[in-house]
């Protein structure tokens, strides 16, 4: 494994005083409302009290976003093993194979425990219908409302998780920081509208904060992923890891002025064909497995097939599908179409890639610990080793619910173990007197700056020049927005942003080959025997 540095400008965001601010005290705090957080929170024994944060409403995640699916092993004709060789492909050697054999292992049973809880799968012939998407050998995605799986199965979750007793839910609470003493997450320091700052002391912290798909300019992100699991747990001294591996899905809906919307992989699961704008089927020219290769490959396909025709986007051609197929099997993005006046079973679609699912993230070990004492960490904001250098479709939801499982049960364990006292520790927040505390910045246009150079430096396609010069306009940024104390969300946002930015520049600088998602125009081949992965985190 390759170690990097790197030091933030500031260990917290924000000045306090812990005289002036109020303590709250619970069991085990769950910063993140997503699959993961609500699934780990779900886990907590009920002796004990659980806060979940969410900074936002409980409804908006990337979970409840998700369309595709959930795979797993259902269908007689397929079996573990061929699960476990279609992530281990498409990971392209970095993924850790005790981990997913551990993953898919549980999949049926996880896939079966939701449908307990309440989540009405899509049904073919009484059985749970299951559909094939990109690098999967065999159908195993289970879905539900067509192409709304994640919205599903995160409503059964949080209804599951009101009816629990011992669980509070705060929404529309920022974490600004996790809270440290002598090497240990003691809990954080959030804010909402209503209460200011508030100091929750924990005796274990999960951390399921969710993605990173706000760094770039084209995403299927919502607005809340801006990156701040991985920054506060960064800023706390915990190990980050493989942070260049952001997963670019490849078929993002293109209209100008429209906000990006996913169209989801099991379209082309269903036959649908991609062809640029002269109508040609391209994907032949590029992998035998068609529109069915791994994201990374069908991503790159399609920025090469637009730079061949100067066209900005391709298309989806779902005319091969029976139209009353489609309608059935994708009523959301059909929907979605139809604002646009575009018939989805009808008319060509256009597509383009966008910034999807961040691969790399806190380094956890098979129950979610991270390497920092007291805190756990689960889903998108971390690296599990399920995925590797490249996420298989449908894998993320199934990464949630078993690491979400595995955190609570420790988290909850270490709990129990801890005597039922709280000790405040004597925390300082030290600052320059000379700090910029005004916030007259223009917080929106820095932000697009931001995802426009990291999709333009950072994106699909990356080399040394374009890295540095990314590395440069970023640090120049980070230099008078990071020594400012900023006393809103996009501010802090900000601050988190360009912390992230600059760690995945830096662990792409260092990655020099291409792997996976991560491709590399001056080292466009992998470098046989080195599947090493790149982590970073504060000096010591």
């Amino acid at each position: 494994m390759e170690q990097l540095h790197h030091s933030p400008r500031r260990r917290y965001l924000v000045r306090f005083d812990p005289k002036r601010i109020p303590h709250m005290f619970t069991d085990v705090l769950v910063i993140g409302a997503g699959i993961a957080g609500v699934r780990a929170a779900l886990e907590i024994d009920p002796r004990l009290r659980v806060v979940v944060v969410t900074k936002d409403s409980v409804n908006l995640s990337n979970s409840a976003w998700a369309q595709g699916g959930i795979a797993g092993v259902l269908d007689p004709a397929d079996n573990v093993r061929n699960h476990a060789e279609d992530t281990i492909i498409a990971g392209a050697g970095l993924c850790d194979e005790k981990i997913v054999e551990k993953v898919v292992q549980a999949a049926p049973e996880l896939i079966r425990e939701l449908a307990a809880f309440g989540a009405k799968f899509d049904l073919k012939d009484g059985h749970i219908a299951l559909t094939t998407e990109g690098g999967h050998s065999h159908p195993r995605v289970a879905h539900a409302l067509g192409d709304a799986t994640g919205k599903e199965i995160m409503r059964v979750l949080i209804d599951t998780i009101r009816g629990a007793n011992w669980t509070q839910v705060w929404e529309k609470t920022f974490t600004i920081d996790l809270l440290t003493h002598e090497g240990t997450c003691r809990g954080a320091l959030v804010w909402n509208a209503e209460h200011g700052k508030t100091f929750v002391w924990a005796k274990q912290t999960i951390l399921a904060t969710g993605g990173a798909g706000r760094l770039f300019r084209e995403t299927t992100n919502p607005d809340i992923a801006t990156a701040d699991g991985h920054a506060i747990a960064f800023r706390a001294g915990a190990e980050l890891r493989d942070m260049e591996m952001m997963q670019f899905h490849p078929t993002v809906l293109y209209i100008a002025g429209s906000s990006r919307h996913l169209i989801s992989e099991a379209v082309r699961g269903e036959g649908a064909r991609l062809v640029d704008v002269n109508g040609y089927a391209f994907m032949a020219d590029y992998d035998e497995r068609l529109e069915l290769a791994p994201r990374d490959i069908v991503s790159r396909a399609i920025t090469d097939q637009m730079e061949k025709t100067r066209h900005s986007c391709v298309y989806l051609d779902l005319t091969q599908i029976p139209p009353q197929k489609v309608a059935e099997r994708f009523p959301h993005i059909s929907e979605v179409c139809r604002e646009f006046g575009l018939d989805l079973a009808r008319d060509r679609i256009p597509v383009r890639p966008g910034a999807h699912y961040m691969i790399g993230g806190l380094t956890i070990d098979a129950h979610g610990q991270t390497t920092l004492p007291g805190l756990w960490a689960a889903g998108e904001v971390t690296s599990s080793g399920l995925h590797g250098a490249n996420r298989l479709a449908s894998n993320s939801l199934l990464e949630g619910l078993y690491f979400g499982i595995g955190a609570g049960r420790g988290a909850s364990n270490a709990a129990l173990e801890i005597a039922d006292r709280f000790e405040v520790p004597p925390l300082v927040s030290d600052w320059p007197h000379d700090l910029a505390t005004h916030d007259d910045l223009n917080l929106t246009d820095l932000q697009n700056s931001l995802s426009s150079i990291m999709w333009r430096n950072v994106g699909i396609r990356r080399d040394a020049e374009g890295l540095r010069a990314a590395a440069t306009q970023v640090d120049f940024w980070d230099r008078y927005v990071s020594l400012r104390e900023f006393s809103n969300v996009a501010g802090w946002e900000l601050q988190n942003m360009l912390l992230v930015a600059r760690l995945m520049i830096e662990t792409a600088l260092a990655r020099r080959e291409s792997r996976g998602v991560h491709f590399r125009s001056d080292f466009p081949e992998p470098v046989e025997g080195y599947r090493s992965h790149v982590s970073i985190q504060q000096p010591s």
